[in-house]
């Protein structure tokens, strides 16, 4: 009986429990949208699974489905380390507990905090860095070594509570694979809707497993040809241009075509931002 009560009282995430670049916390309203119009009982496979909010997501909106996230860069051992993570800021939040929030960390402090993160890494093994970096680093950048870190000029931006990650990835299949394989084992179910996230073109992907080419990007349209998905890019990529102009040319086809669009605005500095965009296609008599 507890147990189904706990079951019953799992948290809903509206953003991933770690900081994840990229994770589509603004587009979920649109993805739920979507999801209303899918089957609620579908295959749905997260290729570029991330941070997991999309899985997450899809498995909330619809328990009884089978949601497949595909996590290659290996969020799973940040959320399995997550006690460590939060004992060990803790630690650097009683460092700066005079320090003035939001501003540069000094030499002593800093010193302080470098062998805290060093012995951390000798005897536990292990650090999250890019969580660890949201805490005292400068807004959106991040480090994924100790060697990185030292190197830094530190902020305190520390969290002032726990990062809460239970329940998080209940109900998943989790795999750890190329989405090309992942892809070729689902692709000929009739009742599956694929998720497209994939590292955004012309962007910063410092914290993804691989280096992105333009032909890795490329290939990833060949996901959308004759299927059901959610695609995500940016205006920074250009691959929808690019796509137009394929579709004008011999023997090539636009996968968008039919497509419906929507874009999410995000302001990344008072000078500067980018246009998250969301493309969706999907043959509702599949059902």
């Amino acid at each position: 009986m507890n147990k189904s009560i706990k079951k019953m009282k799992t948290k809903k995430f509206t953003q991933a429990p770690l900081p994840f670049m990229g994770q589509k916390r603004r587009f979920l309203n649109q993805v739920k949208t979507v999801l209303s119009n899918c089957p609620d009982n579908a295959i749905y496979v997260d290729l570029f699974g991330g941070s997991g909010l999309l899985s997450h997501t899809v498995k909330k909106h619809y328990p009884n489905a089978i949601v497949v996230y595909n996590d290659y860069d290996n969020y799973r051992l940040r959320l399995q380390n997550v006690d460590y993570t939060n004992k060990l800021i803790a630690d650097i939040r009683a460092i700066l507990v005079d320090s003035p929030k939001d501003k540069k960390i000094q030499s002593n402090e800093k010193r302080l905090i470098l062998k805290r993160v060093l012995t951390e890494e000798q005897t536990i093994g292990y650090v999250d860095y890019i969580t660890l970096s949201s805490s005292i680093l400068f807004s959106m950048k991040y480090v994924q070594s100790y060697k990185e870190l030292e190197k830094e000029t530190l902020y305190n931006c520390v969290r002032m509570s726990e990062y809460v990650t239970d329940g998080y990835l209940d109900g998943l299949i989790v795999e750890s694979a190329d989405y090309k394989d992942l892809f070729a084992k689902y692709k000929d179910d009739s009742n599956v809707v694929f998720l497209v996230d994939p590292p955004y073109l012309s962007t910063d992907v410092g914290t993804y497993k691989n280096y992105w080419k333009l032909k890795d990007y490329l290939d990833v349209l060949d996901v959308l040809n004759g299927t059901n998905y959610l695609y995500f890019t940016s205006n920074k990529s250009n691959i929808i241009e690019l796509c137009e102009w394929m579709a004008n040319k011999p023997a090539l086809y636009n996968p968008f075509a039919g497509s419906t669009t929507s874009t999410v605005n995000n302001q990344v500095n008072f000078s500067a931002s980018y246009t998250d965009i969301m493309l969706h296609k999907v043959n509702y008599e599949f059902k």
